[in-house]
């Protein structure tokens, strides 16, 4: 292995996707997983508070392949933006199912996205699913409820049918509100807000959003500045698309030093056709096009089949509809649950369809060659990890995307 290949100290960065929860959680994941990992794999991987800059991370130390590895990880925050988001409102709900119900369906993107990967639109598709359930059985609640209140006093006329109304009223709003504080193990309020917050600007950066990810940018810069080795951006389901566009804004800006760290890029799980299919997205199709042919990073693309919630396998860039001459980004593989996972671990987990969606920052009982914890703590830059791996022979790359325009509208781009 060359020097340049080698790794000794490491800034990591994580993007997580819409989560609202205390980024405390992805430190109690990474100290967990990672130590069962380690003994799994037979390395040794230790936590300690931060010694970096930031507003949250960990620091790791790290003893693989008889080298001695540093890394900082820090996470970059948007819950904040996550939860202003995200209405408590039924009725604010439900009107959110509606428009997000029409944009993707009016413009022809959820029928696009269904010539991709059935598990991923199954999973936007189940959280207006799961509220019109929850709605019909809220109406034949309140309706059972009339049909008493007016037949146990008949005797009343007409107050008998504004007694029973209102206490329909009552049931209809009392069983809406408690399906609603049952989501926590539901989760289609949840899904709702967030298929919402991209639909709700037709796939546009919401400008609290770009704020933040300008930051972001600021952060990852300061990095690249600094005696590491190696600079990885981790983007994790919708946050895959937040990394994009802010590694395109770095590069474009003229902060990726050829005489710095090496960056490297690595989505896992990413959902970038639920965004970038919409009307409004022609700044991540631009930035899409952009990272792809940039000979400043390493971009790895991870996914899995077993991963209902992503779009396994599918290339962000191509699908999207703008792939473009010179393109060499991502390499696109899986990460193989169903191999890299025992069969009783796959067993236990596979229809846990919001854990696997987490899997990729877990440790794997019958590892192949991705490894979370090597590839943020070992010894190889990424691009020397995965210099000889082809991609996955089954991926998906035929643009199906009808939106292809990357300027706004009115510029003179078009629409496939």
């Amino acid at each position: 292995m060359r020097d340049s290949d080698r790794v000794a100290r490491r800034r990591v960065f994580y993007i997580p996707g819409y989560d609202p929860i205390h980024p405390r959680r992805y430190r109690e994941l990474y100290r967990k997983e990672g130590a069962a990992q380690a003994a799994i794999s037979g390395y040794a991987l230790s936590l300690s508070p931060k010694t970096g800059g930031g507003a949250y991370g960990w620091h790791v130390e790290a003893e693989m392949d008889g080298a001695q590895v540093a890394a900082d990880v820090e996470v970059l925050v948007w819950s904040d933006i996550v939860r202003s988001s995200m209405s408590n409102s039924v009725p604010a709900t439900y009107l959110q199912l509606l428009l997000t119900a029409w944009e993707y369906i009016s413009t022809g993107a959820l029928f696009r996205l269904m010539r991709l990967r059935k598990g991923p639109v199954i999973a936007a598709l189940y959280p207006v699913g799961m509220l019109l359930l929850q709605l019909a059985l809220a109406l034949c609640a309140g309706w059972a409820v009339y049909a008493l209140a007016v037949r146990a006093a008949p005797w009343i006329g007409p107050a008998a049918r504004l007694l029973g109304g209102g206490l329909a009223l009552a049931a209809i709003w009392g069983l809406l509100r408690w399906f609603q504080r049952k989501d926590g193990k539901l989760f289609a309020y949840y899904l709702m807000h967030d298929y919402a917050y991209s639909a709700r600007h037709r796939g546009a950066t919401p400008p609290e959003l770009e704020a933040r990810m300008a930051q972001f940018g600021e952060t990852i810069a300061m990095a690249l500045r600094k005696d590491v080795d190696e600079v990885l951006v981790v983007g994790h389901s919708s946050g895959a698309h937040l990394a994009v566009s802010v590694l395109a804004d770095l590069i474009r800006s003229g902060r990726v030093s050829a005489e710095g760290p090496k960056l490297a890029f690595l989505s896992l799980g990413q959902v970038v056709p639920m965004v970038s299919f919409l009307r409004g997205a022609w700044r991540l199709r631009a930035d899409l096009a952009y990272l792809s042919t940039r000979a400043e990073l390493t971009w790895v693309d991870v996914t899995a089949p077993g991963d209902g919630c992503a779009f396994a396998l599918c290339d962000p860039v191509a699908v999207s509809g703008v792939a473009p001459e010179g393109k060499q980004w991502p390499l696109v593989f899986s990460a193989q649950f169903t191999r890299s996972l025992s069969p009783a671990r796959w067993k236990e987990l596979r229809w846990r369809f919001f854990r696997l969606h987490f899997q990729y920052l877990c440790a794997f009982d019958a590892p192949l060659d991705y490894d979370y914890f090597r590839v943020t703590a070992g010894p190889m830059t990424l691009a020397a990890r995965y210099a000889q791996r082809p991609p996955s022979a089954s991926r998906l790359e035929t643009p199906v995307n009808r939106f292809a325009s990357t300027e706004p509208a009115g510029s003179g781009t078009r629409a496939l």
